[in-house]
């Protein structure tokens, strides 16, 4: 019997007929995904995208390298362009705002309001190979991480991360460093897939 609270997942063939920008191969979506912008958005080899992930991209773009995992209820925004290189994962719930409103008060806010009474900031945000982010987690307009950074659960990136590095908190902060082992594995993989 078939589980009726499993939606399942549309493949690479399929979602190849759906207007994307291009499709890798081995490609799983969510069926109850909420993907607008198609002809914005990129899917790489190897990506998996769970339930009820959301992905804007009407305007900008949202590019996804290989080997990314996008947890379920995450979202991103891609109004100010996003980039996910290879090898990068999303917990549960992750939001990623290439842009956001001004919340100072000095424009109106929200998308039913025409532009020129708004002051949306729009700016890329860029996740380098190996980063990794903690379920719940903010990524703000503007944001670098760089390679192989791992961001705790519930913490809030205001500003661009170096490379190789722990960070938690809101606004986070820098713990530790990262060990880079996963790279041997990465090697490792490669090689596997070529054979």
């Amino acid at each position: 019997m078939n589980n009726p609270f499993d939606a399942g997942y549309y493949l690479s063939d399929e979602l190849r007929t759906f207007g994307f920008r291009s499709v890798g191969d081995n490609v799983k979506v969510a069926k109850d995904c909420s993907i607008i912008g198609l002809h914005n958005i990129d899917l790489g080899d190897h990506v998996r995208i769970d339930s009820y992930a959301s992905i804007v991209a009407v305007s900008g773009f949202v590019k996804i390298g290989r080997y990314v995992h996008i947890g379920g209820g995450s979202y991103i925004g891609g109004a100010g362009g996003v980039t996910m290189e290879d090898f990068v994962g999303l917990s549960g719930g992750v939001s990623l705002y290439s842009a956001s409103d001004d919340y100072t008060g000095r424009a109106l806010t929200n998308p039913t309001v025409p532009a020129a009474y708004t002051a949306v900031k729009s700016a890329p945000i860029v996740l380098s190979r190996h980063v990794i982010i903690g379920s719940g987690s903010i990524v703000l307009p503007g944001c670098a991480i760089g390679e192989g950074s791992a961001v705790g659960a519930l913490s809030m990136v205001n500003k661009s991360l170096e490379p190789w590095g722990i960070y938690s908190g809101a606004p986070c902060k820098r713990l530790a460093a990262r060990k880079r082992d996963l790279l041997e594995k990465e090697s490792q993989l490669e090689a596997a897939s070529r054979n």
